[in-house]
């Protein structure tokens, strides 16, 4: 054996030990999480509850997901529940969540464990990742959160905690194998899914992306970073690209009673089949007129103003008209409740644009 092996394993089996140590004590509340001391006794989180947090927690903040998922769950408590549902009433309770392919996903996923296994959820990497919808990093979420699976989660903050502490200095998001190779090594075994969560909460709560407060971390005695006293240089990430800005138009048609008129985007492109106001033909490659040459109707439009968007990759200005006391619009569509607006499946955009309209 080499003479080196037993320092490492003891170093490993340190960092995992003063970082579990840690999150016994400072774990956060999550209402899909199972906290330390109930999983010492053998209490497992629910499968669905982790695939649901993890999905929506995807480009969305932990306050914003919280009270969606409770939302979720008390709609859909369980995954049949949801393979039962329709999809304009999971888009409806998404709305606001953004990304919405991530809320048709779920459907489709729903629909999938239902009818392939059953309404259980596998339990190994390999399987979750033959899910619809279901990459590397949520197959390894819920293989280790809820059937604690030794596979190592690569989020966002575990890279910051992990690049860090390993100094790494390769580009993310080219250096995310050679991550997930180290974080393997060093996985506790026996409590994979507490160290998982360990790790995101530790990158959430104390190494942060600026000013981390290094003097409070666990793991700072062999943190490279720390010793250095360059953490915050890391994660070494590539210079973001040039966002265009792109614009259009976005018409609000009101009638005698107090209604707005909705329609459906395309089913193919961005926000496919979300709800919206009548729109100018922009997408995310070229800009849509903004004035009212292509106005469903004809009429009085007023300007009020330019709703102002931004997409993963552009920017979007809408120049938002409205016209009142319309009651026929040859345009396919409904008619809304200007109170009953937040019950339809919006995207952000479209709210802002009925912000600066109503």
């Amino acid at each position: 054996m080499d003479s080196t092996e037993p320092s490492k394993q003891k170093g490993e089996t340190s960092f995992s030990h003063r970082l579990l140590g840690w999150y016994d004590i400072h774990a956060r509340s999550m209402p899909w999480r199972v906290p330390p001391h109930d999983h010492a006794l053998e209490v497992r989180a629910d499968p669905y509850h982790v695939w649901l947090s993890e999905v929506m927690l995807q480009q969305t903040q932990v306050t914003t997901v919280k009270d969606y998922f409770l939302k979720f769950i008390s709609k859909w408590p369980s995954v049949f529940d949801l393979a039962k549902s329709d999809e304009e009433d999971v888009l409806k309770a998404w709305a606001g969540l953004g990304y919405y392919s991530r809320a048709r996903n779920l459907k489709k996923c729903a629909d999938f464990i239902v009818a392939e296994y059953k309404g259980k959820f596998p339990e190994t990497f390999e399987e979750l990742k033959k899910l619809p919808g279901i990459g590397d990093y949520t197959a390894s979420a819920i293989a280790s959160i809820a059937f604690d699976q030794p596979v190592a989660v690569l989020d966002g903050n575990v890279e910051r905690v992990m690049s860090r502490h390993k100094r790494i200095e390769t580009f993310f998001p080219d250096a995310k194998a050679e991550t997930k190779i180290l974080l393997g090594d060093i996985l506790d075994r026996e409590r994979p899914g507490e160290f998982a969560q360990a790790t995101m909460d530790l990158g959430a709560t104390i190494c942060t992306p600026k000013r981390p407060a290094c003097s409070l971390c666990p793991i700072n005695a062999d943190c490279q970073g720390f010793k250095n006293g360059d953490a915050e240089n890391y994660p070494y990430k590539k210079p973001k690209a040039h966002k265009p800005t792109l614009k259009g138009a976005a018409f609000v048609i009101t009638n005698s009673n107090d209604e707005v008129f909705l329609c459906k985007r395309s089913d193919q492109g961005l926000l496919a089949g979300m709800t919206q106001v009548p729109t100018t033909d922009w997408n995310s490659r070229h800009d849509g007129s903004a004035d009212t040459t292509q106005a469903p109707i004809e009429g009085n439009w007023k300007n009020t103003g330019v709703a102002k968007h931004t997409f993963t990759h552009f920017h979007l200005e809408l120049t938002v008209w409205r016209i009142d006391n319309i009651d026929v619009v040859p345009h396919q569509g409904w008619w809304c409740k200007i109170e009953k607006l937040n019950d339809e499946a919006l995207p952000k955009v479209m709210h802002k644009v009925l912000q600066k309209a109503l």
